[in-house]
């Protein structure tokens, strides 16, 4: 899955209704719901705030609203551009003032659609990923061996610290940490570390 970089925000015109689509990355339910309420707060005056949103690791959790528009012409538009970009833990507003000029069923589609698809192209997307923290503590004859063992994950040492041992942290990607605690477990059963999960 993949998650929006940043809070973002993108208009066009469409038949002289203007279409205002905010974006952002969210974690849980109520950020959503309050993302939502806030951006309809703040366009009170508009004749629709139509929104989406997806949440959880494998974007399993959707909800969607045409709020006044024909049924399945705004909410469902703007949740398929999500998932056609697959993203998870998200949230979009799309704000429409109207401006006369009716744009029919399939016009409403493609205009929500293709709004958001704009707004979260330009924004960007990165990998979702979770990440598992270690901290390791070995002694200072065996530092450089183990940081030249290290080597071979794909991993980040946060810190160092040096006192009467030396203490890293560790950051690693999810899929990785199994096979890193399998390598950990090793050095620690020969004595050369101990070791514990942060998370």
């Amino acid at each position: 899955m993949q998650r929006i970089n940043n809070e973002a925000n993108y208009e066009e015109k469409i038949d002289r209704s203007r279409f205002l689509v905010n974006v952002k990355y969210v974690d849980h339910v109520d950020a959503a719901k309050e993302f939502i309420s806030a951006i309809s707060k703040e366009h009170h005056n508009a004749t629709h705030n139509c929104w989406a949103f997806v949440i959880g690791k494998t974007g399993d959790y959707a909800h969607s609203s045409d709020n006044g528009e024909p049924p399945g012409t705004a909410g469902k538009p703007i949740l398929n551009a999500i998932h056609k970009s697959n993203l998870t833990n998200i949230a979009v507003v799309v704000t429409r003032y109207f401006g006369g000029v009716k744009l029919g069923i399939r016009g409403l589609i493609d205009a929500y659609g293709g709004v958001v698809e704009k707004a979260i192209e330009l924004n960007g997307t990165s990998e979702l990923v979770d990440y598992h923290h270690f901290a390791i503590e070995t002694a200072y004859d065996f530092h450089n061996i183990l940081a030249h063992q290290l080597k071979q994950f794909e991993l980040e040492i946060t810190d160092t610290e040096f006192t009467e041992a030396v203490t890293l942290q560790i950051r690693i990607k999810e899929y990785f940490a199994q096979e890193f605690i399998e390598f950990l477990t090793e050095l620690e059963s020969s004595q050369k570390i101990k070791f514990r999960k942060e998370d």
